[in-house]
């Protein structure tokens, strides 16, 4: 279907308030994602009306939303809102729509059952999903085999997001490290640590995992992480018992999202486990 006609100063707003209420439901960074210009559009409408709207009008709106089922299994929700008629002078808008995105863990199968049976209206379905979704959450949390642990030497290398968001993505870096004997921690935000330890052809295949499994549904260009310090020798050893996720653990979140790390508690946090000088090769380098 062809969107011409620019939707009415009342149904535009209409429709943009629906999408700030979305949002406002997932307040956090890693429960939507929007594109820059799309989530400027919302804000400027929604604080300053559509009559002196200046920017060119987009047929569409477009979000994702990650629907946690529980605390390491989630269901993206593609979001459209129209923002365009195929009338000239309408009286309503058209609906908006959404569809389901496969996670992982879950065959086309029991998506396509899911998808079914949620009621046309994006609120009640995404009730409909919290409900329904957790059942068909498999038994097993482990996405991946238990892998032999190499033999070679230790190696301790950090890894350095520009940002790291997604909370089920966050977690499969947790849950998935120990069938590489590996330990460390995850820190999620701008900017995101992941610090791996064990042997290097075990960290090497762990992060392959994670590139083509965890991340496959995310476009090569968005998969930023680049290694920014690697620990060699014998003077080498194991900081950290198992691996943790430290975002929630470690200082005060802080920016308009909370997606900001508090720097000098994460550098003391370092410090305590002898690990105070990768602070400055990891993070201020950046």
């Amino acid at each position: 279907m062809t969107f011409t006609h620019p939707l009415p100063p009342d149904l535009l707003e209409s429709q943009i308030s629906t999408l700030d209420l979305l949002l406002a439901m997932f307040p956090d960074e890693s429960e939507y994602d929007v594109s820059p210009s799309d989530l400027a559009l919302i804000t400027n409408i929604r604080d300053h009306g559509s009559d002196d709207l200046t920017t060119t009008l987009p047929s569409e709106i477009h979000l994702a939303l990650h629907v946690a089922l529980d605390v390491t299994h989630s269901i993206q929700v593609n979001v459209t809102a129209p923002l365009q008629s195929t009338e000239t002078d309408p009286t309503e808008a058209p609906p908006i729509s959404f569809s389901l995105r496969q996670p992982t863990w879950l065959d086309k199968a029991s998506l396509a059952t899911l998808s079914s049976s949620l009621p046309n209206d994006i609120f009640s379905a995404l009730d409909a999903l919290r409900d329904q979704g957790p059942s068909l959450i498999p038994t097993s949390t482990t996405s991946i085999a238990s892998k032999p642990a190499s033999t070679g030497p230790l190696v301790r290398v950090w890894f350095y997001f520009p940002s790291l968001s997604t909370r089920e993505k966050r977690q499969h870096m947790v849950d998935w490290a120990p069938s590489y004997s590996l330990t460390g921690f995850v820190l999620a935000g701008k900017p995101g640590l992941l610090c791996l330890e064990g042997s290097a052809s075990d960290i090497d295949a762990y992060m392959n995992e994670i590139k083509t499994v965890s991340w496959g549904d995310i476009p090569s260009h968005q998969k930023k992480v680049s290694e920014r310090y690697r620990e060699t020798g014998t003077e080498v050893t194991r900081a950290f018992e198992g691996m943790i996720e430290i975002t929630d653990l470690v200082g005060e979140r802080h920016g308009q999202r909370q997606n900001r790390g508090d720097m000098a508690a994460i550098e003391a946090w370092l410090k305590e486990r002898g690990l105070g000088e990768m602070f400055e090769s990891v993070i201020l380098q950046s």
